[in-house]
């Protein structure tokens, strides 16, 4: 045998042998040439930071930044007038035209309203959404959520719905970290669209051609 034939065998073989391996699973530990990128240190959620000297590991923004994502805004972020003195009547134009106009922002506020509020507040906003039912069932009607078709809330202005939205009150949660600024003010519109729609109806006298 030929010394060529010889080395065209050597290296069929060789590739036959690596073919293989190929994609075979082993219970080895993977081959890293820097250790100290693969396995980086990390905190859990919450967990203690012996780093820092409050020892919380979930970082508050640096003091006086504006995060690029955030609205620079001290009305659309706060839901109040620039001077501070009262609350925004109505939605900021500013941000019905980031949404594209009236019918997306109230799109998007349908969205985000059936995900995070209707389980307590209802599809229709009358305070009788599944999680509602569910603690009257047990015999907690105290900290049932009211309606947003009383005339105290009809009246309230959309800054205030806002910041009630953005810091929660009483049994309900702060939403500022859930929920982006502009989606919260989505949801103020499309919170209004249905206390109008509800007083549509309650202003239409019952007849059997309109009885729902």
């Amino acid at each position: 045998m030929s010394w060529r034939t010889t080395l065209v065998l050597l290296a069929a073989s060789a590739a036959v042998a690596l073919s293989g391996c190929r994609g075979e699973p082993t219970p080895e530990a993977p081959v890293v040439p820097i250790r100290n990128m693969y396995t980086q240190p990390r905190y859990e959620v919450q967990a203690r930071s012996d780093f820092f000297p409050d020892h919380r590991t979930m970082r508050p923004p640096v003091p006086d930044t504006v995060a690029q994502e955030s609205d620079p805004s001290l009305p659309v972020v706060t839901g109040r007038t620039e001077d501070d003195s009262a609350w925004l009547l109505t939605v900021p134009q500013k941000v019905v035209q980031g949404f594209g106009g009236w019918k997306a922002t109230l799109e998007r506020g349908q969205d985000r309203f059936n995900i995070y509020c209707a389980p307590c507040h209802g599809n229709s906003g009358d305070g009788l959404g599944l999680v509602a039912r569910r603690a009257a069932a047990l015999g907690a009607g105290a900290i049932l959520p009211p309606t947003f078709h009383q005339d105290r809330i009809r009246h309230m202005p959309d800054g205030q719905i806002f910041a009630t939205i953005t810091h929660g009150i009483r049994n309900m949660p702060a939403y500022g970290f859930n929920i982006p600024v502009h989606d919260r003010w989505a949801i103020v519109s499309y919170v209004r669209a249905l206390q109008l729609s509800q007083a549509s109806r309650e202003a239409t006298p019952v007849s059997p051609e309109n009885k729902p």
